[in-house]
C-alpha cells in the first residue's frame, strides 16, 4: 500500500514501536503518548509508523483487559490520529482489523474511553475508502452486539435529553450546542430504526425521566423546535411504526407525526424539506389504509402536491440566477417524490385516486 523505502523508515519511528514492546507498562504508556504527539499534523511519520507494524500492537494494547484505561484510551487516540492521515492509512488500518475492536471498545464503561474509540470509528467510517457496508452488516446484525449499541445510543440521548432546563433558555450559549448534539442522537435513532424490527422494539421501551423516547419525539415535533429537528424526529417515529413497534393508530402517529408529515410538504419550507417530507410520509402510510384516508383530507395535501410539479418557475428564470439554479437541481427529486406520495395515498382506495386524477391539470 505504502511506497516507501527502507531509507525512509527512520530509527526514531522505530523507536516508537520498539517502545510498545517494553515490559514495563509506565513506559509502554509514555510510549504510546510520545508517539501521539509525534504523529500530529506529520503524514510521513503516520506512513512510517503503520509500515513498521504500530497499528497491531497498539489494537493489542486497546483490547486487554489487564491494559490500563488511560493506555486504552492513548492507543485510541493515537490510532484515530493515523485515521486522518492518507487514504492508505484507513486501507491499512481497516485490513488491520480496527472497526472490531473499536467496537468492542464501546463496551467499556469509562466514557473517555468510548468517546476516543467513537472519535476513531467515525474518522474510519467517513472515508471513502472504508468497505463500511460489510462491517456494519456484520455487527448490526449480531443480535447481542445490536443491542449493546442500540443501549449505548439510548443511553446518551438520555443524558442529553435530562440537561438542566436552564440550557433550554434563549440566552443560553450552550443552546446552539444543545441542538446539534440532539440532532446528531436523532438521526443515529432513524439510521439504526430504519427497517430493523430488533431496534425498533428496544427504542420504544426506552425511557427518559419516566416518559417514553416516542413521546420525546413527539415534543421534538413540534413547531417552535428547529425544521430538520421536527423532521427527523418524525422519520423516527415513521421507521419505528414501519418496523411495527408503534401501531398504525397510534396517537403519536396519527395525531403527531403524520400532521407533522404533510406540513413539511408545504410551500413554506425549503424544497429539501419538502422532498424529504413527501417521501417519509409516503413510506409511513403505503401499508395502511386508514392513514392513507386521514392524509388525503389533512391540509389540502392532494393539491399541495401538485405544486411540486412547477419548479423551476417562470419567475425564478427571470429575476435570480441562484434560485434558477437551486430549483433545476431539485426539480427532478420533487417530482420523484410527489409521484411516490400520490402512488401511496391512492394505493388502495378508488374515492382517493379520484381526487389524485381531479388535480391533474394543476401539474
Amino acid at each position: 500500500l505504502f511506497c516507501l523505502s527502507t531509507q525512509e523508515v527512520t530509527a526514531t519511528s522505530r523507536h516508537y514501536v520498539d517502545r510498545l514492546f517494553d515490559p514495563d507498562p509506565q513506559k509502554v504508556l509514555q510510549g504510546v503518548i510520545d508517539m501521539k504527539n509525534a504523529v500530529i499534523g506529520n503524514n510521513k511519520q503516520k506512513a512510517n509508523l503503520i509500515v513498521l507494524g504500530a497499528v497491531p500492537r497498539l489494537l493489542y494494547l486497546l483490547q486487554q483487559s489487564c491494559s490500563s484505561l488511560e493506555l486504552r484510551t492513548e492507543c485510541a487516540i493515537v490510532l484515530g490520529s493515523l485515521a486522518m492521515g492518507t487514504e492508505n492509512n484507513i486501507k491499512s488500518l481497516v485490513d488491520c482489523h480496527i472497526i472490531p475492536a473499536l467496537f468492542q471498545g464501546l463496551l467499556c464503561l469509562d466514557l473517555i474511553f468510548i468517546e476516543a474509540c467513537l472519535r476513531c470509528l467515525r474518522t474510519v467510517f467517513i472515508s471513502p475508502v472504508t468497505p463500511v457496508s460489510a462491517h456494519y452488516y456484520y455487527y448490526c446484525n449480531i443480535k447481542s452486539t445490536q443491542e449493546y449499541i442500540t443501549q449505548i445510543f439510548s443511553h446518551c440521548c438520555k443524558v442529553i435529553i435530562e440537561f438542566p432546563s436552564l440550557i433550554f433558555r434563549p440566552q443560553s450559549t450552550k443552546r446552539f450546542y444543545l441542538i446539534t448534539v440532539r440532532m446528531q442522537a436523532l438521526k443515529c435513532f432513524s439510521v439504526l430504526a430504519y427497517e430493523n424490527t430488533q431496534v425498533s422494539l428496544t427504542l420504544v421501551n426506552v425511557l427518559v425521566d419516566g416518559e417514553v423516547l416516542s413521546q420525546v419525539f413527539v415534543k421534538m415535533m413540534q413547531r417552535d423546535q428547529p425544521i430538520e429537528m421536527q423532521l427527523t424526529a418524525a422519520k423516527c417515529l415513521t421507521y419505528m411504526c414501519r418496523a411495527g413497534a408503534i401501531r398504525t393508530d397510534d396517537s403519536c402517529i396519527v395525531l403527531k407525526t403524520l400532521p407533522c408529515l404533510v406540513r413539511m410538504c408545504s410551500k413554506d419550507h425549503l424544497l429539501e424539506e419538502r422532498v424529504e417530507g413527501a417521501e417519509t410520509l409516503a413510506y409511513l402510510m403505503e401499508p395502511d389504509v386508514e392513514l392513507q384516508r386521514i392524509a388525503s383530507t389533512t391540509d389540502h395535501l392532494v393539491t399541495m402536491l401538485a405544486d411540486y410539479f412547477k419548479y423551476p418557475s417562470s419567475v425564478s428564470a427571470i429575476t435570480d440566477i441562484k434560485r434558477l439554479d437551486h430549483d433545476l437541481k431539485h426539480a427532478h427529486e420533487l417530482r420523484q417524490a410527489a409521484f411516490k406520495l400520490y402512488a401511496s395515498l391512492g394505493s388502495n382506495d378508488e374515492d382517493i385516486r379520484k381526487k389524485v386524477i381531479s388535480v391533474y391539470p394543476l401539474w
